[in-house]
């Protein structure tokens, strides 16, 4: 162990004291993190006693533990025994004021409405029974276009293995009522069908009353092992879409879109599985004995294995995503050693060699707690951006690849950029010229009174006034407008260009080591068998599988709760890093950044401006 490693022990060890929770007779050992507040010791007890944090009343010394309580303050000393006032039983779920104005789908639907704002909200799914950890599974996974196209639009069903696509035809149905309807859907055959594949989330309750809540990210893992392994479509390349019109710009495609040059539409009689190819990683994995006498003279083993989710592992040193992935990417494991003859300690190091266009990320929030027979939740606060970079967990041969195309996407993003600030300034520029013509015209004669050469004086006029050349040439808006675009269209072909290679290789990875947050699976509680699951998704994610249509992108999100649907600012999204707050993020779903290349090098509908 490094000193590094040994002093957050100790550090731990000094803010980690056991004490003993008395509720109704029964007595509870748990070790209570002093430098935490109180809310995470009230959840704590609440996953102890089943006393919802609200309902408990807890002293220690004369002092009431609140949720802003110092805990450290309260001098608490071994095996000191507490008192817990309370019934167990439900609360209200508790949720700040979102930051912006609340929308709810059932205000949206009314008479009157325009049809835009019926497109802008998505259809929530009814609970029916503790199943909110499936509904928020599958509200997240619906922000994969390429997963509800292959589903509704080119579903290939094998007759031969009928029964295990039952899910995948379930599923099917249900992202179809999401998207041809605005009122809650009813998942009543698939929550079946889901049962049925899998007993364990056909479990009851421990009072024998209606089924148990389970974890989403476990449904959430058997849902799309089971597409991984039933749904294929037919391969089909994409012929190349006409050439540009002069002038047009595409600031939004995909990677997997760009045909090959000179290549004609083809049809493939083969059939690929979407979760392989859109969802599935790839890393290679490093074994290397800790003893040097156990280390051989060809070196460590390594050997390739494919992943569908990256663990982000959580400790008391760990404070942001990036900290849990690096720390699930190396491990001890003990095995038999050729050379020692006997078993022996392992680095084993994981770096990625393949990038899937969506990243999904679990928080390993959860552990079981014998003493309860319950996972219990660490509420440890660990932060995680909107645009993940991954490019430094890679091998060295995928970064070499993907640092120069990273970089042309950021050049692009500048160019475009610069057009979209020259364009506010135009209208900026326009607005005040047209109040300034209003404002005038009221003065009557004082506007009259202008001479007529004053009216027609240019540009150029006014600098000679000003001692510049009277030759000198200024360009129009409408020159500069074409400049600019222009260098824009030659960036992105020279991004094109760049890519390509790449394409050759994988037309379906990542290409680019950087990610756009676009859904985030919550919980709320303080185990996983219990408290509540709801869905944030970033409104753009919203995809209509039948027209392409995205849902506006204002940089706001939808938050799924259960048949609930609400508008929220990005400010909600960043307060589930967790850290005492009653939401957490369990799941990330993070999508490619779009490659921004020519509009005639792509033909996906979904993406494109």
């Amino acid at each position: 162990m490094t000193s590094m490693d040994v002093d957050s022990a100790n550090a731990a060890s000094e803010t980690l004291i056991p004490v003993v929770i008395r509720h109704q007779g029964k007595k509870y050992e748990v070790e209570v993190d002093v430098s935490e507040p109180g809310a995470v010791f009230k959840y704590q007890v609440y996953s102890l006693t089943g006393v919802q944090p609200e309902n408990q009343k807890i002293l220690i010394k004369g002092k009431q533990v609140k949720d802003e309580t110092d805990m450290a303050s309260l001098g608490l000393k071994s095996a000191q025994a507490i008192m817990v006032l309370g019934q167990p039983g439900a609360a209200p779920v508790r949720f700040e004021a979102p930051a912006v104005k609340t929308r709810f789908v059932e205000d949206m639907v009314g008479a009157g409405q325009s049809s835009q704002d019926m497109l802008a909200a998505p259809s929530g799914l009814t609970n029916l029974g503790n199943t909110c950890y499936l509904n928020a599974s599958l509200q997240a996974m619906r922000t994969i276009p390429e997963l509800q196209d292959s589903l509704i639009n080119r579903t290939q069903v094998d007759s031969e293995n009928s029964g295990t696509t039952q899910l995948a035809r379930q599923l099917r149905d249900v992202f179809s009522n999401l998207s041809s309807s605005h009122a809650p859907c009813i998942p009543t055959r698939f929550l079946s069908t889901l049962r049925s594949s899998n007993p364990r989330f056909a479990e009851r309750s421990r009072t024998g009353q209606g089924f148990a809540q389970q974890d989403a990210e476990e449904a959430w893992t058997f849902i799309v092992d089971n597409l991984r392994r039933t749904h294929l479509v037919k391969d089909e390349q994409k012929a190349l879409p006409p050439a540009l019109e002069e002038g047009s710009v595409s600031i939004a495609t995909t990677v997997e879109d760009v045909p090959e040059e000179g290549a004609a539409a083809s049809t493939s009689n083969s059939s690929v599985s979407i979760i392989k190819r859109y969802m599935t990683g790839e890393v290679q994995k490093t074994l290397s004995c800790d003893e040097a006498e156990g280390r051989t003279d060809a070196g460590p083993a390594t050997t390739s294995e494919s992943f569908l989710t990256l663990p982000c592992h959580i400790s008391i040193s760990i404070n942001h995503l990036r900290d849990g992935l690096f720390a699930g990417l190396t491990e001890k494991i003990e095995k038999h050693s050729e050379a020692l003859g006997r078993d022996a300690v392992f680095t084993s190091t994981l770096k990625i060699s393949r990038l899937p266009k969506y990243l999904t990320v679990h928080f390993m929030r959860f552990y079981w707690k014998r003493d309860i027979q319950k996972k219990a939740k660490i509420m440890r606060k660990v932060t995680f951006p909107h645009e993940l970079d991954v490019s430094e967990m890679c091998t060295d041969e995928l970064r070499a690849k993907l640092l120069p195309v990273r970089e042309k996407v950021r050049e692009v993003r500048k160019e475009v950029e610069e057009i979209e600030r020259t364009n506010k300034k135009r209208k900026h520029r326009v607005s005040e010229e047209k109040h300034a013509g209003a404002t005038s015209s009221k003065g009557g004669a004082e506007v009259n009174s202008t001479p007529d050469d004053k009216k027609g004086e240019t540009k150029g006029e006014k600098g000679t006034a000003e001692g510049e050349d009277a030759d000198t040439e200024y360009k129009t808006d409408a020159q500069i407008d074409a400049e600019k675009r222009a260098s824009l269209l030659k960036a992105q072909e020279e991004l094109y260009q760049l890519v390509r290679p790449r394409l050759a290789e994988d037309r379906y990875a990542n290409h680019t080591g950087l990610y756009q947050l676009r859904a985030v699976v919550s919980h709320q509680g303080a185990s996983a068998d219990s408290g509540h699951y709801t869905a944030f998704v970033k409104k753009d994610s919203i995809v209509d599988p039948k027209t392409g249509r995205k849902s506006e992108d204002d940089g706001n999100w939808w938050w799924f709760n259960d048949d609930k649907v609400t508008e929220v600012g990005s400010d909600r999204v960043d307060a589930l890093a967790g850290g005492g707050e009653s939401h957490a993020a369990l799941i990330l779903l993070y999508g490619s950044v779009p490659l921004p290349l020519p509009e005639s090098r792509v033909t996906e509908p979904f993406f494109t401006s």
